[in-house]
């Protein structure tokens, strides 16, 4: 059966602002590939990503990559305490304004990179703190990553409700059941985190229309991960799904060297096994191995 979508929310109806395609219009705002924009203009369905992301009303809200402002004007709808949008693209200051304006004192717009951004001095402590954004898809992964080896741990979020593409979605929550998928990205974000897709956006829903479709995923942090160094972590399973059709003795030579054998012997890993084949505690005792002597 055919899914169809509710209708369109009138903005007049949401905060009394225009229209999203007629703002964008207003200010010649085309997506940019370069930054990875995709618009979403529906705001039923920001209306669903904010709500994803409840409780909102005693909650400061980070957004990154704003654009047109569909999903800040939904959270701050919804009851957002605060938001801080952190835009890179300067064509959308002035639009971010006019909504900040709209919503006084509940609005801080940041112009600049999102991925040289200290957010943990950004939002000041604030708590809870909670990142709700449609990732602009060119940085999507590399800020997650960064986010994922936050020190000290718990971080200073206390949930991810993030949208990424179909195929990066499956992979931060993967399992070693779902071989394809299962990789770095999924030992970082289970290692640290709960995962699990919310739900998809058809690409149709887009301006302009990505070639897949999108899904929002929530990460909820772990008060007490397995305890071990999150760079060696990575370098970890960066070597060892590297060569993820090698077994264990042999994809770990990038990283180890001669040694990956003893590595793997203080681990208490079978050499002859494949990375696919080692859950989360695997790759956790690996790295612990690989750590200096205190």
């Amino acid at each position: 059966m055919r899914k169809s979508w509710p209708q369109p929310i009138p903005s007049s109806r949401l905060d009394g602002l225009p229209p999203l395609r007629e703002v964008a219009a207003a200010h010649g705002l085309l997506a940019k590939k370069s930054l990875g924009q995709n618009f979403l203009f529906d705001l039923n369905l920001t209306g669903r990503i904010a709500r994803a992301a409840a409780p909102l009303t005693n909650a400061t809200i980070v957004e990154i990559g704003p654009g047109p402002g569909g999903l800040t004007r939904s959270l701050l709808a919804e009851g957002a305490r605060k938001i801080i949008a952190v835009e890179r693209d300067t064509r959308c200051i002035p639009v971010l304004s006019e909504i900040a304006n709209n919503y006084p004192g509940r609005l801080d717009v940041i112009e600049g990179d999102a991925l040289e951004t200290d957010f943990a001095v950004l939002t000041g402590g604030e708590s809870p703190t909670r990142v709700c954004a449609n990732l602009p898809y060119r940085i999507a992964t590399a800020l997650l990553v960064r986010w994922l080896q936050t020190e000290p741990w718990p971080p200073w979020f206390d949930r991810l409700v993030l949208m990424f593409q179909r195929e990066v979605a499956e992979r931060i929550v993967a399992g070693p059941a779902e071989r394809a998928a299962y990789g770095r990205l999924a030992v970082l974000s289970n290692w640290r985190c709960e995962t699990r897709i919310l739900f998809d956006i058809p690409a149709a829903a887009f301006t302009p229309r990505p070639k897949v479709r999108s899904s929002l995923v929530e990460l909820m942090p772990r008060a007490a991960p397995f305890a071990c160094d999150a760079k060696l972590l990575s370098e970890v399973a960066q070597a060892a799904f590297g060569q993820r059709r090698k077994m264990l003795r042999q994809s770990l030579k990038s990283l180890a060297g001669s040694d990956a054998a003893g590595l793997l012997a203080r681990a208490d890993i079978d050499p002859t096994l494949r990375a696919e084949e080692i859950g989360i505690e695997g790759f956790v005792a690996l790295a612990r191995a690989l750590s200096p002597p205190s």
